[in-house]
């Protein structure tokens, strides 16, 4: 397959790129900071605000995996995410591309009923911002009826202080955090792209959100 992979620089990006070449895929790498080409990957330097070239760039993908990421500690994440969310739905529509994959946060998990994680009172003041932007952009999501569309969760815990490594497990979830016997919802980061691979070779998702934890 043909994938083209948003953000693929960043820590969930890298990872994605390393899964999807292990299994002989033809990587399309979009970043503003491209690397020399390497075996399986094309990398394309492209602005995601330009909504005309980023359509340019992914035309002849099979499946776009967007993990972009405006960054925790930018002032303007909330703007950003929406924004730049928007922009890349818009191209992948321009560009003939049917399914999108798109990355977002565990904020918009729903823990109970009608209460969603990014609304606990524990929920960490720092990543309200983001974990909001990508609520909301799920719900604008919600709405595109052209794309083969999926919107994936991590675990509550998936960040780079996770050194499970690439297991390959996992068990899949929808609108509710997947936990362990321990209560707990952890995911690698590596294993988050076991299962955006998994999806893009047999997809099992469409016009949803899913999850996914150890």
């Amino acid at each position: 397959m043909k994938i083209a992979i948003i953000g693929a620089t960043g820590f969930l990006g890298s990872h994605l790129v390393k899964e999807f070449t292990s299994r002989n895929h033809e990587v399309t790498a979009i970043v503003r900071n491209p690397k020399e080409d390497t075996a399986g990957v094309t990398w394309k330097k492209t602005d995601i605000f330009d909504t005309e070239a980023l359509a340019e760039a992914l035309k002849g993908s099979d499946a776009v995996v967007n993990a972009y990421n405006p960054g925790w500690t930018n002032p303007n994440i909330y703007d950003d995410f929406i924004k730049g969310s928007q922009s890349i739905q818009e191209a992948v529509k321009k560009s003939g591309v049917k399914r999108f994959i798109t990355i977002g946060g565990a904020g918009s998990l729903y823990i109970a009923p009608n209460l969603q994680l990014v609304d606990t009172p524990e929920f960490p003041e720092d990543y309200k911002a983001g974990a909001t932007a990508a609520r909301d952009y799920l719900n604008i999501l919600r709405d595109e009826k052209e794309l083969d569309w999926v919107f994936f969760s991590p675990a509550i815990e998936m960040h780079q202080g996770i050194d499970t490594g690439r297991t390959g497990n996992y068990r899949l979830g929808l609108e509710n955090p997947v936990f362990n016997d321990d209560k707990r919802s952890i995911l690698s980061g590596e294993d988050v792209a076991v299962v955006i691979a998994d999806e893009a070779e047999n997809p099992k998702h469409h016009q949803q959100r899913f999850t996914a934890a150890y």
